[in-house]
């Protein structure tokens, strides 16, 4: 990989690491309900989970998918499930010292790294990063160096969603407010799936 095709890439993956999607909203919330350090286990499994998806279609996935359509309806249906899911998590949630909130935990780092294989926003990201950088005359190398890269800026710019959502905790100490943003955080992981339904 060139220094440019490297710079390109870091570019890239900051924008897409950093902009809105379902990771970026439940770290959001995570960080809100539960703070920094409690977020961190699913900080890493998102970045985790992706990295390895990356790698998994830079090493012959994508191309594995697209000789076999008929699992693309199979992961949009799986995806929308775990996010309706996590959206009732979301909005269900209590403020510290409410009745059933001592039950209430983020995700883990697993749960958070398998999310990432159901994710419509990191499997889109994750193809045209392959289709972009990639080096289809070294897979092997060219797979390694691009989801490294990514990697590097994807750890950062996640955190940034967790950091956000426990500076927002202290202006949430109510828990009417605190209850408000859960429900909104959970409408807006649940109008992610627009993209599963067009």
């Amino acid at each position: 990989m060139t220094l440019d095709t490297a710079w390109a890439l870091a570019l890239y993956a900051f924008v897409t690491s950093i902009s809105p999607g379902p990771s970026n909203l439940m770290l959001l919330a995570s960080g809100v309900n539960f703070g920094f350090a409690r977020t961190l286990p699913q900080v890493f499994g998102i970045m985790a989970g992706f990295t390895v998806l990356l790698l998994a279609i830079g090493l012959g996935l994508g191309a594995a998918l697209s000789a076999a359509p008929a699992l693309v309806p199979v992961l949009k249906g799986l995806g929308a499930v775990w996010l309706l899911h996590l959206a009732w998590r979301i909005a269900g949630a209590r403020a510290l010292g409410e009745a059933g909130a001592a039950d209430a935990r983020p995700l883990r780092f697993i749960e958070a790294a398998a999310f990432q294989w159901v994710n419509p926003k990191a499997w889109i990201v994750a193809l045209a990063t392959v289709s972009l950088y990639a080096d289809a005359g070294r897979p092997i190398a060219a797979a390694l160096a691009v989801a490294g890269l990514f990697a590097l800026v994807n750890l950062p710019s996640v955190s940034a969603w967790a950091l956000f959502g426990t500076a927002l905790k202290r202006l949430l100490t109510d828990p009417v407010r605190l209850r408000a943003f859960n429900i909104a955080a959970a409408v807006a992981l649940v109008a992610t799936l627009w993209p599963l339904l067009r």
